[in-house]
């Protein structure tokens, strides 16, 4: 007799698309929450520093500021690809777009906004993939 766990473990260890769906979930997760509790301390860099000068005159306050509200963000876009990463991946390929915008219009950052773009076609590609291995879908559900 084979039981739904059995079958669940059977898929995720025959089905490369179950296993790059849980690959990009888990980055997708992860990374988005480190990266946002970082701008809290800057540990990893001067985040105030990727911020342009432009997008620092709209918003209030000073750019440190401004990169708190980005690790709210950020924190929370993480989150929303844990419970639902069919429409938090389309949230983190959004975030990203602002994100290479900014990157664009600061000198010397276009290799990192290249990187960004690479992010966020695999944000892509996990919506995607959530169409039909998120939980609650199984492999015979309309995309």
């Amino acid at each position: 007799m084979t039981t739904s766990l059995t079958r669940s473990h059977t898929a995720l260890a025959t089905d490369p698309g179950r296993q790059a769906f849980l690959l990009l979930r888990t980055g997708f997760t992860v990374a988005p929450i480190l990266f946002g509790l970082d701008k809290f301390t800057n540990l990893l860099t001067d985040w105030p520093g990727y911020l342009a000068p432009w997008i620092d005159d709209l918003v209030p306050g000073t750019a440190q500021q401004a990169m708190y509200a980005v690790g709210v963000v950020e924190v929370l876009a993480g989150l929303v690809v844990a419970v639902a990463p069919r429409f938090g991946g389309w949230l983190v390929a959004a975030w990203l777009g602002g994100i290479i915008v900014n990157l664009l219009t600061l000198p010397g950052l276009y290799d990192v906004a290249l990187r960004d773009f690479g992010l966020l076609v695999a944000a892509v590609a996990l919506a995607r993939l959530a169409a039909r291995y998120a939980p609650g879908r199984t492999a015979g559900d309309p995309t």
